[in-house]
């Protein structure tokens, strides 16, 4: 179960982490302001932090991103050691989050259902 301090820990990396995308500070290309955090795992001993990352983007997008962040998590992690008060700041490792993706696509396959079964106001149905 994770605790309190874990899960402010968490919290604050991604905060931080979404500032620095949206702000432009991470200079890799492969990384845009499109990127969401969405949430960030702390390890008990607050030395890994598992941080999951989205995007409205389709295709491979998402995938470049993630690399793109991963490679800039040196630089990141840095500037997380500079607002952060803690002894070592946990060692950052980017994953992909495909369920913001996959939620949009089954709230338009839902839409796409009930607009198939929905009668228009002027024909009349057939019921004995």
């Amino acid at each position: 179960m994770p605790s309190f301090r874990t899960d402010r820990v968490g919290n604050l990396i991604q905060e931080k982490i979404g500032e620095l995308i949206v702000s432009g500070k991470v200079k890799d290309p492969r990384v845009d302001s499109f990127l969401s955090v969405t949430r960030v795992t702390v390890s008990r001993d607050l030395s890994y932090a598992d941080v999951f990352v989205s995007s409205y983007k389709t295709g491979a997008g998402l995938a470049k991103g993630v690399t793109g962040l991963q490679s800039a998590a040196g630089f990141i992690q840095s500037q997380l050691a500079k607002c952060m008060h803690i002894r070592s700041t946990p060692h950052l490792r980017f994953h992909e989050d495909l369920g913001v993706r996959e939620g949009f696509d089954l709230i338009q396959k839902i839409d796409g259902l009930v607009q198939n079964q929905t009668i228009p106001a002027g024909e009349k149905t057939d019921t004995p």
